[in-house]
């Protein structure tokens, strides 16, 4: 296991290629063959003996012989060990999904996966900062946040359509500094509304409150779409109270339905928690969340709900706390909390909606036309390039897990186009990439 190399990812065959060049290990292999062999003759002896002896038993003795562990068995045993053997979990490695199946209920045995080395789309060294994320591509390919693209797609030409780079693309360090001084230039001017509380007054958050901030910029600002990098809460508790708020928060990417949404996964998956920090000389806390760069995401609306962590008796839950509450009461003052400042951090980005739509009727068209595709290469590779930049902006998927497909989204509340419109266009665009380009099919997840 030690003289494995660790820079990059090993496959079935990549551990088998190194087993075959380990003469030590092949001659360790061969004495364990050896000696097993030699047990097993003991094994079959006694149990010769012991039908000899059981003549005048009514039953035959039942035995069974271990069964030699294949090669293969090995093989995947090692690949389990170089990846899923982590925080004093293990876990058996499935290299068709790359990624782990922990056993005994725990989710932390996967340790970080490195990239792959080889041709074409894979990298050809893994970075020295993340393991997990390319260092350099090989030819005809070009790094992009940390993936290997191919370098006939235009970036830069995308941006006539969608602006996905702004000025305040800080690196985290800053942003983490911003957030906390609270600066103006990220503030995202949302509408609070709520019909369970109200702000900076107090309430008892034993029961489910909900909360939301939202734009409204697909009516307003239709050449705007949003970026959340960050969100911060100030919270009030009463003196001595036991209770500590926990929060659930679903975001609406492009507007739509609370069924459009979905939910942010805090600490799950390398994601964000929320930091915690109190006010000096106060009862108050600062409730942070630092999205940064790597989790940063599209937004409409964001629902937020509070629930508190302590479930109480049933007995104490005669009241809601919707009306005027009685501070003097110590009984009641204990639960209660109250939220003074509710605020969403980002930034806009310009988007061009009609250009964009003709793009896509483009699409439609060759699509419509039984697949012309070389006619319209350029406009396909535009639009492929456009999806997976908007796609990469999905909240982090469970390992195996496809990604949300967020491009749909935007095709449906922000193009207006209709379910059949939005379904011809993604099929034109796969086909263009797995049969023209001869790229793998990215699966995703319906959301909208």
């Amino acid at each position: 296991m030690r003289r494995l190399p660790n820079s990059h990812f090993l496959s079935i065959g990549a551990i088998h290629q190194h087993w075959g060049n380990d003469w030590e290990l092949q001659n360790q292999y061969k004495l364990l063959q050896s000696s097993l062999e030699i047990q097993r003759q003991k094994m079959q002896h006694t149990a010769r003996k012991l039908f000899g002896l059981s003549l005048r038993c009514r039953h035959n003795p039942n035995h069974q012989l271990p069964r030699e562990r294949s090669i293969q068995q090995w093989l995947a045993r090692v690949q389990s060990l170089l990846y899923c053997n982590e925080n004093g979990f293990w876990g058996t490695f499935l290299e068709s999904q790359r990624s782990c199946v922990c056993h005994g209920g725990s989710m932390l045995c996967q340790r970080p996966i490195p990239c792959i080395i080889g041709g074409n789309q894979s990298c050809a060294m893994c970075s020295m900062a993340n393991i997990s994320l390319c260092g350099s591509c090989n030819k005809g390919y070009k790094l992009y946040r940390g993936r290997c693209e191919a370098q006939n797609v235009d970036s830069e030409r995308s941006e006539q359509f969608i602006s996905l780079e702004t000025e305040l693309d800080f690196q985290d360090q800053e942003l983490r500094y911003l957030l906390q001084k609270m600066d103006s230039r990220l503030h995202v001017h949302t509408t609070f509304i709520s019909n369970e509380i109200r702000l900076d007054t107090y309430f008892d958050p034993r029961w489910r409150k909900r909360m939301s901030l939202t734009l409204k910029s697909n009516k307003n600002r239709v050449e705007f779409l949003h970026m959340v990098i960050g969100m911060s809460m100030r919270i009030c508790q009463a003196r001595n109270t036991t209770l500590d708020p926990s929060f659930f928060a679903y975001v609406n990417p492009f507007s739509g339905s609370h069924s459009e949404g979905w939910s942010m996964p805090f600490g799950e998956h390398g994601y964000p928690r929320w930091e915690k920090t109190r006010l000096q000389n106060s009862q108050c806390f600062n409730w942070t969340l630092l999205l940064g760069n790597r989790w940063k995401t599209f937004f409409e609306t964001v629902h937020i709900y509070l629930r508190s962590r302590t479930r109480l008796p049933s007995l104490l839950r005669n009241d809601t706390g919707q009306g005027p509450v009685d501070l003097s009461d110590p009984t009641k003052r204990q639960f209660y909390v109250k939220i003074s400042e509710v605020q969403l951090y980002g930034y806009s980005l310009r988007f061009n909606p009609d250009l964009l739509r003709s793009a896509v009727q483009q699409v439609n068209q060759s699509y419509s036309q039984g697949g012309q595709f070389y006619s319209s290469s350029s406009v396909m590779l535009l639009m492929l390039d456009i999806r997976e930049r908007i796609n990469r902006l999905a909240p982090p998927a469970g390992p195996g897990k496809p990604q949300l497909d967020l491009f749909s989204c935007m095709l449906k509340h922000r193009l207006k186009l209709t379910n059949s419109e939005i379904i011809r266009v993604n099929h034109a665009l796969d086909l263009y990439n797995t049969e023209i380009l001869k790229q793998p099919d990215h699966m995703t997840v319906k959301l909208c």
